[in-house]
């Protein structure tokens, strides 16, 4: 289906075109977003992350998804597609087409020059709204540097940056240490 549509269409509407598309969109407030092809940069990033994480979280009630699992947050009505979602215990759909999750626990962006400042800020805070989202992982395909925000008690974020390729860190939410080394594995800046 074309995305041909009036400037503001309904949720139901978005989903319908959505699941018959060819092509990835963004909705949000009753407007559609086309969504860009990433980079070999990015493929490899998210390719390492995807495969350490396949890996280490087998045999735990948490699984990681690509960039194909889109995920809506009904508190600000964004659907979404990040570059992996980490969803712990059973997964909440929006209906019986099984194809949009609501619970992701942990979410990792990989940042491009065209969606960093989105990334970090406006979508983030909209990801702010999903109550099950524990960490919010940024990687940049143009430095090694990972930044993890950490929900805390209280609701606020803490933000801890990693910016040396022979460090680690931590996914707390499903105890899982990551290597610098490993994510940018045959990245050349």
């Amino acid at each position: 289906m074309d995305f041909k549509q009036p400037s503001h269409i309904n949720a139901e509407d978005y989903l319908a075109a959505e699941r018959s598309a060819l092509d990835k969109h963004e909705y949000f407030r009753g407007e559609i977003f086309a969504m860009s092809g990433a980079s070999i940069l990015h493929n490899i990033i998210a390719s390492n992350l995807a495969g350490d994480l396949r890996t280490r979280l087998n045999g735990k009630r948490c699984r990681a998804f690509g960039s194909d699992l889109r995920i809506q947050i009904p508190k600000n009505t964004l659907y979404t597609y990040p570059d992996i979602s980490i969803i712990c215990g059973e997964i909440e759909t929006t209906d019986d087409s099984f194809d949009t999750a609501k619970n992701p626990s942990v979410l990792i962006e990989i940042l491009s020059k065209s969606t960093r400042d989105y990334d970090k800020g406006g979508k983030f805070t909209l990801y702010r709204d999903i109550e099950t989202l524990q960490e919010y992982i940024l990687v940049d395909t143009e430095k090694v540097c990972v930044e993890k925000f950490t929900r805390n008690p209280d609701n606020s974020w803490l933000l801890t940056e990693y910016k040396s390729l022979g460090g680690s860190f931590t996914i707390s939410t499903v105890d899982i240490t990551l290597q610098l080394a490993d994510v940018y594995e045959d990245v050349k800046f």
